[in-house]
């Protein structure tokens, strides 16, 4: 069974002119994709209060880390799991799955006090569905809009995700004020759940039948090496997985666990952190409504290119900033271009991908994006403690630039045009 079983009449039977901010179908998957997100934001608030009033501080942060295995571990399988069954279909049963795991654990809370076993036992489901939910999440916008609406859907996505960080955290505390962390849980899973039946009310556009026969014809292991032959033999796929890898690993590091440490070094406080954060929000936002509005930029891999080589300089400089004004201005720019280099990958990564092969393309530059480039957090962290933020700061932006010079250096990436 495929998307195509479950679904209404495909997007071969409609009009596919209309731009995607104006497209029900659209719209209708990015209402499901922000409710699941804010619900995502929501849970993780709820678990982190809770793992903490059931543990110790290094039991809570184990909690909360344990999730990181399975999806790291299962995510090439996971885009198998969405390219032979269908993106569609995958996340209709990946929110399902995530918000009976919480609703359960929410249920379990308002009636007793199990400690953190359930808590942990939630976060392992929680990875492993990610693992599987979050390639079916890339590989579906190809399904619902044309090529070349992809890139404003991207930017559109971004919008999403960024609303998503600012509202889902403060209602997440919200929860947990008006009733623990029970009630945050049952928030939650309430949110997740609102993502399913609009999910299943949308259209998909069908894959050629060439392309659908190749996707079943042989086992799951002979699927994940078809895929992975298929990136390292692309001449844009391969070379631009290689540049998000790179700017995921120079940036993951010093802006999230050495911007904490730069602000305690410098004396900023943490309304500095969040002055600083609240910065580069903002300018990645910036990035993701420009690309919502143009819906094509073009010379889109010059730009993404240039845009991750002046986001490296911006970055390192942001360790050497003088005060919290220049430093917030700092983070604006740096927020701004790795927004827009960001953005543009990730459009790109669609508009380049069959669309057969989307999951497992997807879950190859995620597996980098949530499972290596995270390891890169605790790294930091020692070198600052050994070196101080200054060079480690400098030689993360050079690790970030590598990606930018990759880019530039192949000709098919930096010549690759998003589609009109």
């Amino acid at each position: 069974m495929t998307d195509s079983d479950i679904a209404p009449p495909s997007l071969s039977t409609l009009s596919t002119d209309r731009p995607a901010h104006r497209d029900p179908n659209v719209l209708r998957w990015l209402v499901a994709y922000t409710a699941s997100m804010i619900g995502d934001s929501v849970y993780y608030v709820a678990l982190s209060w809770a793992a903490v009033q059931s543990g110790t501080p290094s039991q809570a942060g184990l909690v909360m880390a344990v999730s990181a295995l399975p999806r790291a571990l299962l995510m090439l399988g996971g885009g198998v799991v969405a390219d032979r069954f269908g993106p569609r279909r995958v996340v209709i049963g990946s929110d399902s799955v995530r918000c009976a795991a919480v609703l359960a654990v929410a249920a379990l809370l308002f009636f007793t006090s199990p400690g953190l076993w359930p808590l942990a036992a939630l976060a392992l489901v929680f990875g492993a569905v990610d693992a599987v939910f979050l390639p079916a999440v890339g590989a579906l916008p190809a399904r619902v809009t044309t090529r070349g609406q992809l890139a404003r859907v991207q930017g559109m996505r971004g919008l999403a995700i960024r609303f998503a960080l600012v509202v889902g955290a403060p209602l997440g505390g919200f929860g947990v004020a008006a009733g623990g962390a029970a009630t945050a849980f049952a928030l939650a899973g309430l949110l997740i759940a609102v993502s399913v039946p609009l999910l299943v009310s949308i259209r998909i556009r069908e894959l050629p039948p060439d392309d659908e026969t190749d996707a079943h014809d042989s086992t799951a292991w002979g699927d994940l090496g078809a895929g992975l032959r298929y990136i390292r033999r692309h001449r844009v796929l391969a070379p631009l997985v290689l540049a998000i890898a790179l700017g995921d690993l120079g940036f993951v590091g010093p802006l999230n666990v050495g911007l904490t440490l730069l602000a305690d070094e410098r004396g900023w406080g943490a309304s500095g952190v969040g002055w600083v954060l609240a910065g580069l929000g903002t300018g990645a936002g910036a990035a993701a409504l420009l690309l919502a509005v143009r819906g094509r930029i073009p010379y889109a891999g010059h730009v993404a290119a240039y845009a991750l080589l002046a986001g490296a300089v911006a970055m390192g400089a942001l360790a050497y900033a003088p005060g919290v004004i220049v430093a917030v201005g700092t983070a604006l720019l740096i927020g701004l271009l790795a927004g827009l280099s960001g953005a543009l990958c990730g459009a790109l990564l669609q508009t380049q991908s069959d669309p057969a092969y989307l999951g497992r393309v997807t879950a190859v530059a995620g597996l980098v994006s949530l499972g290596l480039a995270p390891l890169s957090m605790p790294v930091s962290a020692a070198a600052i403690g050994a070196w101080g933020t200054g060079p480690v700061f400098v030689v993360s932006a050079v690790v970030c630039g590598l990606g930018g010079v990759v880019a530039l250096c192949v000709r098919d990436l930096r010549r690759a045009e998003l589609p009109r």
